[in-house]
């Protein structure tokens, strides 16, 4: 048994750093993420498997996948990053083959295909589709209202927020768009919690161009898949990663962001070269290009 994290002091009003122990399940090619399956850190999040932002990706060179390490949880207001990342052991998996498991491949969406229709209960308490949005460029991506890491909620949500603002106060600017945020936790993010968060993250009452909805696990079981987005339930939270996806007015995917590393000016380039794309035949050399990012 892990003895359980503690939390260090407070080094200023906005940072607390966590030291904490887990196993080291995949590190990115670039070795600036690393998904590790965490004990639980008291006072912050329980026990879960998730991806975590490296400062220094150099301190992962040699780490082999099972490796028992300890490492630093720094955490911000708008951001969060490990470090101080030590190796304890190599854990050697048990294996049996008393089960066979496999999964079966599932294809993802590509520029230009439309997205499957799919029912969500929005904050409103009514039943809305992504269909109900059609003429309109579509941002949506994913939360769960119980998650701790700021890029995972609150920067998201502040991304969002930052677009709006200066995609309305653009008076060149197309107004036939909208952002919805999507909960993959429907249990506990009913209408109630959705319209509390929700007003939270708008900085308001103003639902203009933004709602917040909760997916049902069998559309989410049918969407997620298509966009690379993982949602595994674990104990009393959730591992998953990042996922924004932009659909045209008619319906289609026109662009996705993976991760967390975005602006605000990328999503509003997009929304913008999104709203007023209405191309009936997909064209093979779309060039879309938000400030550089592709």
């Amino acid at each position: 048994m892990w003895p359980e994290s503690q939390p260090s002091k407070i080094e200023d009003s906005n940072t607390k750093t966590f030291e904490v122990q887990g196993i080291l399940r995949e590190v990115s090619p670039d070795h600036r993420t690393a998904t590790i399956q965490h004990q639980k850190i008291p006072g912050y999040m329980p026990a879960m498997t998730m991806p975590f932002n490296v400062k220094v990706p150099q301190e992962l060179d040699g780490f082999e996948i099972g490796a028992d390490i300890t490492f630093n949880l720094v955490v911000r207001t708008n951001e969060h990053w490990i470090q101080d990342i030590q190796f304890l052991a190599l854990r050697i998996e048990n294996m049996t083959n008393h089960a066979l498991v496999t999964t079966a491949y599932v294809p993802r969406l590509k520029e230009g295909d439309v997205l499957p229709d799919g029912e969500l209960l929005a904050e409103s308490g009514e039943h809305i589709r992504f269909s109900d949005f059609r003429g309109n460029a579509l941002a949506f991506t994913f939360f769960f209202s119980r998650c701790p890491l700021p890029e995972n909620r609150p920067r998201m949500a502040s991304n969002f927020l930052k677009t709006r603002d200066a995609l309305l106060a653009d008076a060149s600017a197309p107004t036939n768009w909208q952002f919805l945020s999507v909960s993959f936790d429907p249990g506990f993010d009913n209408p109630d919690v959705l319209t509390a968060y929700g007003n939270y993250a708008r900085g308001g009452t103003n639902a203009d161009h933004w709602l917040f909805a909760s997916m049902p696990t069998n559309v989410l079981a049918s969407i997620a898949p298509k966009l690379g987005l993982l949602v595994l339930p674990e104990g009393e939270g959730i591992t998953h990663n990042l996922r924004t996806v932009v659909l045209d007015p008619l319906g289609r995917i026109f662009w996705q962001f993976d991760g967390s590393n975005w602006t605000p000016e990328q999503l509003t380039d997009v929304i913008k070269k999104a709203a007023r794309f209405t191309q009936v035949d997909w064209p093979t050399n779309k060039v879309t290009n938000p400030n550089g990012l592709y």
